[in-house]
């Protein structure tokens, strides 16, 4: 039950924040001063839909395989292959971007398409800077294996 609540508390604070509500505010004027077309919606709700669904996804790995939570003071107690992490090695921050591509599509806001580059940039950094090393130092070997079989940020499909 703790670990359900500390994935909860970290994904309203965290993903919530950066992929909703400073999306939404950036774009609250955008979507209020003028009707959405129907066409926005058509093309932006399944963008939030499937950005939404990866980090749903990776989070119940996390949860259920890793043992942990996305959050740096809880990580996952074993590496998490399983599921998407199959396909690319940081599905999590790939939904996360899809959902401000989807705030990016319905407001037709330059400023979310900046926002949304800058998170890109700012996730790019923090996986290179951080996250890898602290996971070579953590797994060693497996962790090593793992990148040379699957990608960063483009999946790959084969097994």
């Amino acid at each position: 039950m703790m670990l359900f609540l500390k994935n909860v508390a970290f994904t309203v604070l965290v993903p919530g924040t950066v992929a909703v509500w400073i999306p939404w505010r950036l774009t609250s004027g955008d979507l209020t001063q003028r009707a959405v077309p129907l066409t926005s919606w058509i093309v932006a709700l399944p963008v939030f839909v499937v950005g939404g669904s990866i980090y749903f996804w990776c989070l119940w790995d996390f949860a259920s395989a890793g043992r942990g939570t996305p959050a740096p003071i809880d990580p996952p107690k074993a590496l998490v292959v399983r599921g998407l992490y199959r396909y690319v090695r940081n599905p999590m921050y790939v939904g996360v971007l899809l959902v401000i591509a989807g705030w990016a599509l319905l407001s037709r806001s330059g400023n979310a398409v900046v926002y949304g580059a800058t998170i890109a940039l700012m996730f790019h950094l923090v996986v290179l800077l951080v996250e890898e090393p602290m996971l070579r130092g953590k797994f060693g070997e497996s962790y090593e294996a793992y990148c040379r079989a699957v990608h960063r940020w483009w999946p790959s499909f084969r097994p």
